[in-house]
């Protein structure tokens, strides 16, 4: 049996629209479980007698079948789009599901490593440039221990002291306090905060400055503190593709980025009993609610470890 309203709309998704036959068909899937879900026929096509409740249960019938909000969302945008088309074409009056609530999607929660994970990319800074040197790659062993020694502290700055990536690589020699463990961060809109840094961060800085310092960089406070083989600042691009090297040398997914290591930053802290709004502070985030998805990325890892670890957990 045909279903002349719903043959119309995918004719006009493909001949006005330009749909490809796979989109056409997820189109055709989302719209025919609406009567499977809502009739329990899936040759349904009464679509001028379904109402806001009937609507209203459909989306009811798709949670409980387990479908994620991002799933919800797609079928009700293939319905509404139905609807449109519907009344576009003076066969419908009136679209049933463009009064629902939305459906707001769960927000993705942080990716965050390891202190082994950053242990071991720290290593692979080392066994890179190592083998870049023997291999001829870098064009001297100077230059090789030199792009080392700076990668090295800007990664531990970053982990440590939170920074965004941006951050970091805009730092001035003269916004590092290495007596009191300090740093000045220009944050967004230009706000400024004071991050603190550990010993493992201050011993890198130490083992770099004599570094930058070979390559003819400036030692004026308003000077660049991270810079490249020329005694310029170092760009956040040419440090991500360096990183991408570390983290292959490392055996780490070549998917981390800089910011993986601010989130890991926060979690690390809270996990260690940090309270949220020192967090927040020491991110330089405006909100406190920008900071809480770390509690969640806490709690799932306090859950995952429970579940693994106790006796009575399954």
């Amino acid at each position: 049996m045909t279903d002349p309203l719903l043959e119309g709309f995918l004719h006009y998704l493909k001949t006005e629209r330009n749909a490809s036959p796979h989109t056409i068909d997820a189109y055709r899937r989302d719209i025919a479980e609406f009567g499977l879900r809502i009739r329990d026929d899936e040759n349904f096509s009464d679509w001028l007698s379904v109402d806001h409740d009937q609507a209203r249960t459909f989306v009811m019938k798709l949670f409980d079948a387990g479908d994620s909000k991002r799933s919800v969302q797609r079928k009700l945008s293939s319905l509404r789009s139905f609807y449109r088309c519907l009344i576009k074409h003076e066969q419908a009056t009136d679209n049933p599901f463009s009064g629902l609530a939305p459906i707001k999607s769960d927000k993705p929660l942080p990716v965050v490593m390891s202190i082994s994970d950053i242990d071991r990319l720290l290593a692979g800074v080392r066994t890179y440039w190592q083998s870049a040197a023997a291999s001829g790659l870098s064009k001297s062993e100077d230059s090789a221990e030199f792009a080392e020694a700076r990668d090295t502290a800007m990664i531990e700055l970053i982990y440590s002291g939170g920074l965004r990536i941006g951050e970091a690589v805009g730092l001035d020699l003269g916004d590092v306090d290495l007596n009191n463990r300090l740093v000045l961060v220009r944050g967004k809109g230009k706000k400024e905060r004071l991050a603190a840094i550990g010993t493992p961060c201050c011993n890198a800085l130490r083992a770099y400055y004599p570094r930058r310092k070979s390559v003819g960089a400036e030692r004026r406070v308003d000077a660049p503190l991270f810079v490249n083989r020329f005694g310029s600042r170092i760009t956040a691009r040419s440090f991500q593709r360096n990183l991408k090297n570390y983290l292959i040398s490392a055996g780490l997914p070549p998917d981390f980025t800089p910011h993986k290591l601010r989130h890991s930053f926060a979690t690390h802290l809270l996990d260690a009993g940090a309270d949220l709004r020192s967090v927040q502070e020491m991110l330089g985030h405006e909100n406190l609610s920008t900071t809480q998805i770390y509690t969640h990325v806490s709690a799932e890892r306090m859950r995952q470890v429970y579940k693994k670890s106790h006796p009575r957990a399954k």
